[in-house]
């Protein structure tokens, strides 16, 4: 039977079992938009996180227009774009001394033809203070999951610890959404298929001047990558460099450091030298997995607990989200009738898998290009290839579409939806091939002219 519909302000002692008819574990992009759409649909649902606050720097701040159609499609999106933000329309690089547009948002077939730059804290408390306005919505905020619970073999809830104690949380479904270091499911032990990546990447931030670039930029020279991301007064950088160098990076110290950045990007100038703490400066560890099953009985994982994405592209919010949407389509029904199966929990898989396979595909491809220029330490000449590849018609539009929209979209299940969305992801989805295929021919490319 489902769990009983229970009131916002229960609250329970932490000696005895606490029930809901979905636990989702972690309180992100996806559980967060998972729990919102499952209280949006009558099921009583609790979402478990385990900090105090969404307040964590260097996480993935890209809003994209997929996501934005989603909360168009709820009814949010004009509430939304009062938090302040930035607006990226379009997407740029520097190859050695070759500068380029590689992505135009202005005609991606949705109402936001822009990617929303926004802190991820911002954009948690907007839906958590929406959907605490469901009845049937639960936040419980340093609540961390150290176990799963079992009956007979199925899931059946999340051991929790608290400040106050340990508790256990039982439910129908538990659906972990706790990231690439999920303890959801390593308790399941569930097998995890991991890509190899050749690169880290150093997030940090660095001040802004007027005339410096407005639009994303990414400087790739000197055997290095920066990434400057406009978020008004400031940068948010990231430096890709290769896998397991920055203790190497460290040892040469903060200065060569400092000059390495105004060797990509010598506008900086004096603003390098306040980056002078090793504390500053954090490391991303990049990983592209997926797991091989992403249930069992009583359990689900999405987002980047299922898969673990590349920053490349910044699409691994906005993927997490099409997942949770997923999701939310596929269960609110049966989780208030207490007749989800095993086999419904898979068919999760089933229909978000092919998407996820695409992306990290390309993004494996992206990361090779990437390893090649890390052999030129000198000044990079900009391939042929890339130079015609830019000014082929269309390509700029593509290019903005796949990374704005994604593989096969998600939509609110009953809303209204934009004409000819639907008919265009068709046509993304074949295109996919020719950009993989492309990144793989700049890789090749990378390699020659080095």
């Amino acid at each position: 039977m489902p769990a009983a519909c229970l009131r916002e302000n229960f609250t329970y002692m932490t000696s005895e079992p606490f029930k809901t008819m979905c636990c989702v574990v972690g309180g992100g992009p996806a559980g967060m938009m998972l729990g919102y759409l499952l209280a949006r649909g009558g099921v009583d649902v609790t979402v478990i996180e385990k900090h105090e606050d969404f307040f964590r720097d260097f996480r993935g701040d890209t809003v994209h227009p997929s996501t934005l159609e989603l909360l168009y499609e709820l009814g949010l999106l004009e509430d939304f774009l009062k938090l302040p933000h930035q607006e990226l329309t379009s997407v740029g690089g520097v190859v050695g001394h070759f500068a380029f547009q590689a992505a135009n948002f202005n005609h991606v077939p949705a109402h936001c033809k822009f990617v929303a730059l926004m802190p991820q804290w911002d954009f948690l408390s907007f839906l958590s203070e929406r959907a605490k306005k469901f009845r049937s919505f639960r936040l419980r905020m340093q609540h961390e999951a150290t176990g799963l619970i079992y009956d007979d073999g199925r899931v059946a809830g999340v051991d929790v610890r608290t400040p106050q104690g340990s508790v256990q949380i039982l439910s129908d479904v538990v659906i972990g959404c706790d990231g690439r270091h999920s303890t959801t499911r390593r308790a399941a032990e569930f097998e995890v298929r991991e890509f190899g990546v050749p690169i880290d990447v150093l997030w940090f931030r660095i001040g802004r001047s007027t005339g410096d670039p407005e639009q994303l930029l990414g400087n790739i020279n000197y055997g290095k990558a920066l990434i400057l991301v406009n978020r008004g007064d400031y940068f948010q950088a990231g430096l890709i460099i290769p896998k397991g160098s920055f203790e190497e990076i460290k040892r040469k110290g903060l200065q060569a450091f400092q000059a390495g950045i105004l060797q990509n990007a010598p506008y900086l100038g004096d603003r390098v030298q306040a980056l002078d703490d090793w504390d500053q400066i954090k490391l991303l560890s990049v990983q592209i997995n997926r797991l091989r099953q992403w249930s069992r009985p009583g359990l689900l994982c999405i987002g980047d607990a299922a898969h673990a994405m590349s920053p490349a592209g910044g699409v691994g919010i906005n993927l997490a989200i099409q997942d949770a949407v997923a999701t939310a389509n596929l269960l609110v029904g049966p989780l208030r009738e207490g007749r989800v199966s095993e086999a419904l929990l898979a068919e999760v898989q089933r229909r978000r898998e092919f998407p996820t396979r695409v992306t990290q595909a390309i993004q494996v491809n992206a990361h090779k290009g990437l390893k090649q220029a890390f052999g030129n330490p000198g000044p990079l000449k900009a391939p042929w290839q890339l130079k015609v590849a830019v000014r082929v018609p269309g390509v700029q539009r593509l290019v903005a579409r796949v990374v704005g929209i994604g593989i096969r979209p998600e939509h609110i299940q009953g809303a209204s939806r934009r004409p000819g969305f639907d008919k265009f992801c068709v046509k993304v989805i074949a295109a996919c091939a020719g950009i993989a295929a492309a990144a793989f021919v700049l890789s090749a490319s990378c390699r020659r002219a080095n």
